[in-house]
């Protein structure tokens, strides 16, 4: 018997989100639509460079995101993450918890330290850039599973931001043979270029021997298999993911179910902000197959979500604005 939807492993981040110019970005010397581990100097003297700017705060991480928004529309989920005993880390359980998303932290975390965070920077293009401080999440541990809750989920969706943690792909080895033993079906997404320029062999190491659905966007797909050539890295991503989608903003999404390759159109919008996107085009995703959709409609209803995200400031949408799209979708493909 299934309890949960979706049980999420990934970092936990209480996101900052502030709108600066190019040239800011620039001075301070932050790769442009990147994320850049930082250590806590430099987060120290970023926020130094940001002065007075008035910051956007949110629980975050990119699979916290992607459970959020999945929660929104409805599915059951459980988040297995780890914060300090602090104010920062008191305010990411208690987001949680309003979102819906059940966690192994039970709103008591114990550990010293900071809590880890992200600066997200958006520039006037929409893109975002990021600084991530990790903090406690960077000891994220099988201590930080819930293996009962694991099993009696129907999926398992692992966050490629752990590429850069021994003690998080470790829990992740653990994760997936537990999922295994009890007919799980394995999910993850590779979350960002970085990961795969500086982390590949994390990266491999959590793939395993292949996952049943695997989410990327177009520029990590080619540089998972050294190509410019989107066709080759979809014929060899059919060698490491039973089925997988890749986002390619503007030009929708390609899809790969198992049997048949198809795109999914994006609807046309203008971009304030791309932050978070991802994750809620794979939020959307995973709710759509939980709930008996075909891969092909999940990803109809994950462009339709990230397409609204993006005109929006933030890495999600409010509970109600996700609830409306939802219904939307619902009556126009019924």
């Amino acid at each position: 018997m299934t309890e949960f939807d979706i049980y999420g492993i990934g970092n936990a981040l209480v996101d900052s989100e502030y709108q600066i110019s190019d040239s800011e970005l620039t001075a301070m010397g932050v790769e442009k639509g990147a994320m850049t581990l930082i250590d806590e100097a430099r987060r120290s003297e970023l926020l130094q460079q940001l002065g007075e700017l008035p910051g956007k705060r949110a629980s975050g991480g990119s699979a916290a995101n992607t459970l959020i928004g999945a929660a929104q529309m409805g599915a059951k989920c459980f988040y297995s993450c780890k914060v300090a005993n602090d104010e920062l880390g008191k305010f990411y359980l208690n987001d949680l918890d309003e979102c819906l998303v059940k966690s192994n932290s039970n709103h008591s975390p114990s550990d010293a330290g900071s809590t880890g965070t992200c600066l997200v920077l958006i520039t006037p293009d929409a893109e975002r850039s990021m600084s991530t401080y990790l903090g406690a999440t960077s000891d994220l541990s099988e201590k930080e599973l819930d293996l009962d809750a694991l099993k009696k989920s129907k999926y398992l969706y692992i966050e490629g931001y752990l590429a850069a943690s021994p003690t998080g792909r470790l829990a992740v080895t653990q994760a997936r043979a537990a999922a295994d033993e009890a007919g799980v079906a394995i999910s993850m997404t590779l979350s960002d270029v970085n990961m795969i320029r500086f982390c590949r062999d994390g990266i491999d190491e959590m793939l395993g021997e292949g996952v049943d659905l695997l989410f990327s966007n177009e520029e990590e797909a080619k540089l998972l298999f050294d190509t410019e050539d989107l066709a080759v890295a979809t014929e060899n991503f059919k060698k490491v993911a039973k089925s997988f989608v890749i986002t390619r903003g503007k030009d929708g999404a390609t899809v790969w179910d198992g049997s048949t390759l198809t795109t999914v159109p994006a609807q046309p919008v203008k971009a304030l902000d791309t932050n978070g996107a991802g994750d809620m085009f794979a939020g959307a995703v995973l709710y759509s197959l939980t709930n008996g959709l075909s891969l092909a409609q999940a990803a109809a209803l994950g462009c339709k979500a990230s397409g609204e995200l993006v005109q929006h400031f933030g890495p999600r949408l409010p509970t109600d604005v996700t609830k409306k799209l939802l219904k939307e979708f619902q009556a126009t493909n019924a």
